[in-house]
């Protein structure tokens, strides 16, 4: 054990939460704030317009819903609802898993101490509002049970793109932290929705289509881009996991897992092998994300929220969303269960181990993450169909009760972010101009060391 001059042990360095990033996670950061407020707005884009639509021509909306399209001998024969639910969210999904991929390789989830607090903090976000819908829809008379995954989700389009736009002076620590903790929330949602909304599995399918993505990953390792074999062996793999009753998107996260997300392996040398580059994080995955992603963001994701939120309006819908056991729990779930289950597992991180708030951050920026996690619409309103089906009475109350609690997540959160950022600007005016020499602001306006003092969200 190491130990002082005096002969005394030496204390290690308490670990900083937020603190500095690996030169992989800034360029992961950085992508997804470039994209993502687009497709959060565009995301929105296709809510409003299901909503509209199913408004004001329900017949056409639930005609063209249910147009069934696709080969019934390979049981594909699905309304374009479904569709869009399993067919084009597994485009999503395999966008999350080279996120996922790229986080685990050169990421914060490479280590095991950078990993501990999103990681926390996810599961935190996810058990508390659990708990609460469950407890809600235990006790109220007409209570559903089953759907107590539904608030459990956060929607990384619609959460990040929220930050980018109000948290401009939010460090960029924090709003990496948003970005994990809402990665790690997306492959725990993904083993919820494996695990907890299978009823029956065909395993010599699954087998199957785990063989295509065997064989996917060893062509691309072995320097194979052709798409006319990589194409086919993924909607192979799709296509065996769906009739095996496993849900399809699963087969977007395993491809996406399957794609190399070491340095150097976004070209193949001549003899196959991956060449290496200059840059340290020019990465297969990082090629594909960025080549997937806008038909994520700009297609996929949006035409989704056309199919998944068009219900129809009226005061005893929205009425009974609010009154019922499932659209109060998911409400209360996603607005209170979120930031609390979030802030408590931050804190326990900080109370029991040696880590701490890096310098000048508070508990409100915690909160304020934790609100804006709130926002839970793809995979809420997936979960939400998978559940109680679409277009069912209870899949209606889930819609709205979505719908509400993320709009109430984004407002809120929006604000204490935006609170958050003016604070944190003026503290970096503040020190800039004591290093340059020049006189502090006012009071509450200061430095560093002055506005931690008039901030009572700063930590301590």
């Amino acid at each position: 054990m190491p130990t002082t001059p005096s002969g005394a042990p030496a204390r290690r360095p308490a670990r900083t939460l937020f603190g500095s990033l690996s030169a992989g996670s800034e360029r992961n950061l950085a992508d997804t704030l470039r994209d993502e407020r687009i497709g959060g707005l565009l995301l929105l884009v296709g809510a409003v317009a299901a909503l509209l639509w199913a408004n004001l021509a329900p017949d056409s909306y639930r005609a063209v819903s249910e147009t069934v399209v696709g080969p019934a001998a390979l049981h594909l024969d699905l309304d374009l609802a479904h569709w869009a639910a399993d067919g084009l969210l597994a485009i999503f999904f395999f966008v999350v898993g080279l996120e996922l991929k790229r986080e685990m390789v050169v990421g914060e989830l490479r280590h095991v101490a950078t990993a501990a607090l999103p990681a926390a903090a996810a599961v935190g976000g996810m058990a508390v509002p659990a708990l609460v819908y469950l407890t809600v829809n235990t006790t109220l008379p007409g209570g559903a049970p089953e759907g107590w995954a539904v608030p459990t989700a956060t929607d990384i389009a619609f959460a990040v793109g929220v930050l980018a736009i109000v948290g401009r002076g939010v460090p960029v620590a924090l709003r990496a932290f948003l970005l994990t903790l809402a990665v790690v929330d997306d492959l725990l949602a993904i083993v919820i929705i494996a695990v907890g909304y299978t009823e029956t599995v065909t395993f010599g399918l699954v087998l199957g289509s785990f063989a295509c993505v065997a064989v996917f990953a060893l062509a691309l390792r072995r320097g194979i881009r052709s798409p006319f074999l990589l194409v086919p062996l993924a909607l192979a793999a799709w296509a065996l996991l769906h009739a095996s009753g496993v849900h399809a998107t699963i087969a977007g996260v395993l491809l996406g897992f399957a794609v190399p997300a070491a340095a150097g392996t976004a070209r193949p040398a001549r003899g196959g092998a991956p060449r290496p580059v200059a840059d340290p994080d020019h990465s297969l995955a990082e090629r594909y994300e960025h080549l997937w992603r806008p038909v994520s963001a700009g297609f996929a994701v949006p035409v989704f929220a056309l199919f998944a939120a068009g219900v129809t309006i009226d005061p005893a819908t929205v009425g009974a969303a609010f009154a019922e056991p499932v659209g109060l729990g998911v409400v209360l779930g996603l607005v209170l269960g979120k930031p609390v289950g979030i802030t408590l597992a931050t804190w326990a991180v900080s109370r029991f181990t040696r880590a701490r708030l890096a310098p000048g951050l508070g508990w409100w920026d915690v909160v304020g993450v934790g609100v804006l996690a709130g926002i839970g619409f793809t995979v809420s309103l997936l979960v939400g169909s998978l559940a109680f089906g679409t277009g069912t009475e209870l899949g209606d109350h889930v819609v709205v009760g979505v719908l509400t609690a993320s709009l109430l997540a984004a407002l809120v959160g929006g604000a204490i972010l935006a609170w958050r950022g003016r604070v944190h600007s003026v503290r970096a005016d503040g020190a800039a101009a004591g290093a340059a020499g020049a006189p502090a602001p006012g009071p509450g306006r200061g430095a560093a060391g002055s506005e931690r003092d008039t901030d009572p969200g700063a930590s301590r």
